[in-house]
Parts: C-alpha cells; structure tokens; sequence
C-alpha cells in the first residue's frame, strides 16, 4: 500500500510540474503573441485612423492565431460594446470560428467511445469529409440506420453528427487559467476597476462552458422547440435523443439558404424579404417578452431561410418563408427586474424619453460602479433633446441605442453581461432587418407591442396572440 501510494504521488507530482511547464510556455507565446497589439494600443487614438485601423487588424489576427479560446472571447467581447469602443466590437464581430479539419479516424473513435457502438451499428451511411468546421468542432453529414433501437423509420433520416475537435477542452481549460489570472491582477490596478474584468471572465466562463458542451447544446435546443411548437415558420434542428453526448451531437439535416443571401444578394423579391424581417421579429421578441430565453447568437450565418418552390409563381398562392435558426449554444436569460427595466428601457429609447433610458441604464447592473451618474443622465437627455427635434428625428431608434452604449463606455456605467447580450442581439437583428426591409422598424415593433399590455401575465397572452402565426 505504501509503495502504491508513493507511486500514486509521484505519478501527480510529476503531472502537475508538466501540467505547470505548460501552462508557462503557454503564458509566454501568449505574451510574445499579444505583444505587438499592445504595445500599439496606447497610440490607437491618437496616431490617426489608418494607425487605428492597423491596431484593430492586428488585434482580430492576433485573436485569430490565440486559439479557440480567444477567438470565443473575440466574439464574446464583440457583444460588448459597454466595455469596448464600437469600432473594435464590429472588428472582433469579424472573427470567423474556422479550424483546420481533424481527422476521420478521430471522429469515429470519438462516435464509437461516446455511445459505446461501432460507427456502422448506428449509421447507414457517413460522410468522412466535414461540411463545416469550427473552431470547437466540425460537422458530417450522415444518415441514420432504419433499425437503430428505439426508433421505427421507414428510411434512413438525414442527420448532422457534430464532433467536438480533439484537445479543445484541455486547450480551453488552460487559456481560461491564464485569462483568470490576469483577471484577477487586473482588480489592483485602480484604473482597471471599473471594468471588473474577474466578474466578466466569469460571465465569459459560462458562454464558453455553453459552447464546448454540445449535450447542454442539446438542452437548448429542445427548449427552443418546446417554446416555438405552435410556430409553423420557424424551427430548429432536432437533437436525435439518445445519440447525444458532450463531445458528440447527432441532430436533424437543416436545409435552407443563409438569410444572407436574401439580405445582400437578391435583388428584387420583396415580398419575401419582407415575410423574413417580420418573421424574425416576431421570434425575438417572443423570446425576450414571452419566453425570456434568448437565442444571443443570431447573426445571418446561424439563420437558414426555406422558400416553397412554387411560393413566388402564383401572387394568390404564395406561402410564408420558412426561418430555422442554427448553433444556440449561446443564450441568455434575464431575471424579472433586469427584464422590467430592459423593457423600459427599449421603451424610452422608442419614445426618445432621454432622462427615463439613462435611470433604466444606470439600473442594467446589480453593483453600479459609474463615477458620475448625474453627468451621464444629463448628457443622454441632452443628446435625447436634439433626437426628439425635426432633425434629430432622421437618427433611427437603432443608431440612438448605439449612440446611448458608447456614452455607457465613456461613464464606466456597468451593465450585467447577459442584459447587454440582449441588447446587442437586438440590434444584430435590427442591422439585417433594415436591409431586407427599410420600413419596418424593430424598435417601433417593440414599442407597439409594449403599449398595447401592462408589464404583466396579460403582456405573455398579448404578445402570444400577436405574434403568432
């Protein structure tokens, strides 16, 4: 027993000074990595806008070329604008999750020892070659056996099998620590305070946790169908219960086109365009006003558009446009006051009430930090004044909420992060719904919708009933 023992802490003994030798290797490739983009960041606003232009293009390479982690961050902190100044939130609203391929040979060991069958046991057919790749994991095409325990199938189901890239977690595990650390050093420097970067690398923490977890991905899901099952012109993919696992994720073929397509390339078509910008509305706020469970990843490349083929031949006949949302790793909910004073805050925003979205503003954070509150709510009434005059009146709702997060940054007001979430995924949205249609107004929506309910059980049955299909 005691030789046992000895070996047993020798064994943890020698792990930890290697698992420590890493991390320091790690840590300095980090800080030789980050280095240029740092030692330029004091001279960004001041060295002219190609200067700047240069930082912000070195700053998305450098997160490109940190790894997986980073580039989570990168995009995490896009969704920030309260913290980071608004050129740099559209730079890092850039970074592409892409990631070399990992082998098929992985793949397979990885379906087979997460559901404990060999890979021709549960698939009739598999795709080796990945239809996309991620910088957490990559997806394959396949299709499911007819006979696979526990479901009766007529034909093999199209499935996507989504696989979680070897070493991503460890690698994650071990940039978080370095992140942390920083964090923490970062409460002693006064001049950092503000910012509480421990509370938000804890707030990341989650968002990363959501990603790498394809079985919590899995949940997500299913939560989403449940609250749309009424929807007939929106959908998600379906996770296929029980291949669902951690690092493994079997879930239904979505075929669509990318909203993309209809937001810059088609011309004309107008009816469609349409139908979409009303018909994303719609779900958002239903999820924020109905559900108060956000999908807060909702850029175009995660929204696929499905049009009936004989939808655009006959006027009298045509049928709605089909939306399927994508990737809902990232969500957010909000407590019942953080909720009541978002929507009182989208309210005045709406109303263009300056005085009443800086109080709401100033009350998006449990532990308020700003050095000034009084100079912050006087200069969003100001700016308010001039938006309620004859030329203000031109500045969309949408442009005003900008305007308003880049005051919050120049204040240090605090907002919790899943309320910020919320509010940058609803102006994602209204971005690409201007462009599909620039008469319909997301705020104004909102706004309506507010109006016509008290903030109470009454407001879900209203909102319910008007919005659906």
């Amino acid at each position: 027993m005691r030789a046992q023992d000895g070996h047993a802490y020798v064994t943890s003994l020698v792990s930890a000074i290697v698992e420590a030798f890493v991390l320091l290797v790690r840590a300095i490739y980090l800080a030789i990595l980050f280095s240029p983009s740092l030692l330029m960041a004091p001279f960004a606003d001041s060295c002219g806008p190609e200067f700047r232009k240069m930082w912000l293009h070195v700053v998305h390479r450098t997160l490109e070329k940190a790894g997986p982690a980073f580039i989570k961050w990168g995009q995490w902190a896009a969704t920030r604008p309260d913290l980071f100044p608004r050129d740099l939130c559209t730079k890092l609203s850039e970074l592409h999750s892409k990631a070399p391929e990992h082998s098929f040979a992985y793949t397979k060991k990885t379906i087979e020892r997460a559901f404990g069958r060999k890979l021709s046991e549960i698939f009739e057919g598999f795709e080796e070659v990945p239809v996309a790749s991620g910088s957490i994991a990559q997806v394959h095409r396949a299709s499911l056996k007819c006979h696979y325990p526990g479901k009766k199938q007529t034909k093999p189901t199209v499935v996507a099998v989504k696989v979680r890239h070897p070493g991503v977690g460890e690698s994650i595990r071990r940039d978080f620590m370095i992140i942390n650390l920083v964090a923490k050093i970062s409460t002693f420097l006064p001049a950092l305070n503000w910012l509480r970067l421990d509370e938000s690398v804890q707030q990341f923490a989650v968002f990363m946790m959501s990603q790498v977890d394809l079985a919590r991905e899995a949940a997500h899901l299913s939560r989403f169908i449940y609250n749309f099952r009424r929807w007939k012109d929106v959908s998600f993919p379906k996770p296929v219960y029980p291949l669902v696992h951690p690092a493994v994720l079997v879930e239904s073929y979505e075929q669509g086109e990318s909203v993309s397509h209809y937001v810059d390339d088609l011309e004309g078509h107008n009816w469609i365009k349409t139908a979409l910008a009303h018909i994303g509305t719609h779900a958002l706020l239903k999820m924020l006003l109905v559900d108060n469970f956000i999908h807060a990843d909702m850029h175009p490349g995660n929204i696929l558009v499905r049009v009936s083929p004989n939808s655009s031949r006959k006027r009298l006949f045509k049928s709605k446009p089909h939306v399927v949302f994508l990737d809902v790793g990232m969500t957010a909910e909000l407590s019942q006051g953080d909720r009541v004073n978002l929507i009182d805050f989208f309210k005045a925003i709406a109303r263009r009430d300056g005085r009443t979205a800086a109080e709401c503003t100033l009350r998006l954070s449990k532990r308020q930090n700003c050095p000034n509150p009084k100079a912050f709510i006087e200069e969003v009434e100001e700016a308010f004044t001039f938006w309620g005059t004859a030329q203000g009146d031109l500045v969309h709702p949408a442009e005003c909420m900008q305007q308003l997060l880049e005051k919050v940054r120049r204040h240090r007001v605090n907002i919790d992060g899943n309320v910020c979430t919320v509010m940058v995924t609803t102006l994602v949205l209204e971005g690409w719904q201007r462009k599909l249609d620039p008469e319909y107004n997301v705020m104004q929506t909102l706004q309506t919708l507010l109006l016509q309910a008290d903030w109470a059980k009454s407001l879900s049955y209203t909102i319910d009933g008007l919005m659906a299909p």
